[in-house]
């Protein structure tokens, strides 16, 4: 395997972090008041968790919960305020959050997690497939911290952790169904580190724009319905033509 190939060797997008000033605009051009787009996948009342990135809360995420509320999917944010890592019990509250989705929809939720929430939202599936329907990561390093711009500041909030190299066991996905949305932009998460390794159940899917901004990137609000609509999942992915 080449070093341009190898996770371990994957490096943090130092240049591409001035890009980030863009989420500003991508931010207000939403306006944080999505509106419907009939010819879009609909949910059909699928529960929908969203997990925010590290250091956000569910403020980061209430444009991307409204759309796929006017897409008819069931979108619900994580419930534990501002994600700050994985702190002693997290990981225990959110599968008794997935246990009470399942009873109350009675159906499996599928995950949405932005960069560290799709790590999160990986593991969850990995600890109880069975309580997971789909997990869709928005830049999320799941080849290891060791490819983001803020691991320093992760590794100085969460001492112990050591640095967040490259884990192999980690990096293989979950057996569940398994999109990964990713920007060659990022500023914040190496674009290879983002993507999921190539199995049967994985998919990675390219959009153009920033880190901080996709959750607000049309694009990206696109790609989540088709590949989690009732309609569209089983389908090859495609954009919208017109």
């Amino acid at each position: 395997m080449s070093t341009a190939a190898d996770p371990a060797h994957w490096q943090p997008p130092w240049r591409n972090l001035p890009w980030e000033v863009r989420s500003i605009y991508e931010a207000a051009r939403c306006r944080l008041v999505p509106t419907p787009h009939d010819h879009w996948p609909r949910g059909d009342g699928l529960p929908v968790l969203v997990i925010p990135g590290f250091g956000q809360s569910h403020g980061s995420t209430t444009a991307l919960r409204r759309l796929l509320k006017l897409q008819d999917f069931h979108a619900l944010d994580w419930g534990l305020g501002r994600n700050l890592g994985l702190k002693r019990g997290m990981t225990a509250r959110l599968l008794a959050q997935l246990d009470e989705l399942i009873q109350h929809f009675d159906h499996p939720p599928a995950l949405i997690g932005w960069s560290l929430g799709g790590v999160l939202a990986r593991e969850l599936a990995r600890k109880a497939p069975e309580k997971v329907h789909h997990v869709v990561s928005l830049g999320s390093p799941i080849a290891g911290g060791h490819a983001t711009t803020i691991e320093p500041l992760f590794a100085r909030l969460n001492p112990g952790t050591g640095r967040a190299g490259h884990d192999p066991a980690r990096y293989q996905p979950p057996p569940v169904p398994c999109t990964a949305i990713y920007s060659r932009r990022d500023g914040i998460v190496a674009w290879q580190a983002a993507m999921e390794p190539d199995a049967p159940n994985t998919e990675n899917i390219e959009v153009e724009g920033s880190h901080m901004g996709l959750g607000f990137n049309p694009r990206v609000w696109f790609a989540i319905c088709h590949r989690l609509s009732p309609h569209t999942a089983g389908q090859p992915f495609t954009w919208p033509t017109g």
